[in-house]
């Protein structure tokens, strides 16, 4: 498959979307970066260029639907994308309280419409020229719904059907379309946890794991197996037997969390 040359990266400032961006920088390639934090993207910026890569960065709130949209036709315009990867996510969960309305909002807003404001602006454009890949990263949290972290396991569900809904519409059109869910890795948003994270796995290996599922059109690029396999096993049984599992899991921190240089968190992912 040929390499993309187009690439937009939203959450790039840290993270999982910083890995994937210095992974993808090389000469001839076109990086679009979106985060939040002007220093740090421009500090990924600038270690893509010393790969020989064409950097652009965009300071700009995923949530801002409008803005979205005008930047995206604008990229696309110039420059026909062949791959958008929505990266940028917060976290939170129910540890150290409950789980407050706000944080559901803000939760839900970033990871999924977020992502929809991504996504959705490029498929048309996407379809008439039938090519393009399309990737959303979603989480192990994603495969069932986690009482340690209800609204970031809710909106990784969603992400993923919605991934998975995609990728069997647009596959027809010769858009191709992708599902990541990592599990836990070495991000700031992880640095938060108090808990023994299993397997918990480098952004820079994860980010060659996902590159190597995308090259491949893979459907749902999860990992590690030994974390995943389980959980899928799991969330295949009856509800009365995984219930009491499930409920002993530690707890996210309670409160969006992001990379702690990011104000206000909206930029950013893990697992």
């Amino acid at each position: 498959m040929k390499n993309p040359q187009n690439i937009v990266i939203t959450g790039a400032s840290s993270g999982i979307g910083a890995a994937l961006a210095r992974r993808y920088a090389a000469p001839s390639v076109h990086l679009y970066l979106q985060g939040r934090h002007p220093a740090r993207l421009e500090e990924i910026a600038n270690s893509c260029r010393k790969k020989q890569a064409v950097v652009h960065t965009r300071i700009l709130d995923v949530t801002d639907k409008d803005n979205m949209q005008r930047w995206l036709e604008d990229i696309d315009t110039k420059t026909p994308i062949d791959l958008v990867i929505a990266n940028a996510g917060i976290s939170a969960g129910t540890g150290g309280g409950m789980e407050s309305a706000e944080q559901v909002r803000q939760i839900f807003a970033t990871n999924i419409d977020g992502v929809i404001n991504t996504v959705q602006p490029l498929i048309p454009r996407m379809v008439a020229r039938k090519s393009g890949q399309i990737a959303v990263m979603s989480s192990l949290a994603g495969i069932r719904g986690l009482p340690s972290c209800p609204a970031y396991s809710a909106s990784k569900i969603c992400v993923r059907g919605y991934g998975e809904a995609l990728r069997g519409w647009l596959g027809k059109h010769g858009v191709k379309v992708s599902v990541i869910c990592p599990g836990y890795i070495h991000t700031p948003m992880t640095e938060v946890n108090d808990f023994r994270m299993p397997f918990i796995m480098d952004a820079d290996k994860a980010a060659l794991l996902m590159m190597s599922g995308l090259a491949r059109n893979k459907s749902r690029i999860a990992f590690p197996l030994a974390l995943y396999l389980p959980l899928w096993f799991l969330s295949c049984l009856s509800t009365i037997i995984t219930d009491p599992f499930f409920a002993r899991l530690p707890a996210k921190p309670s409160a969006p969390q992001t990379p702690a240089s990011q104000t206000p968190p909206k930029a950013g992912e893990g697992a």
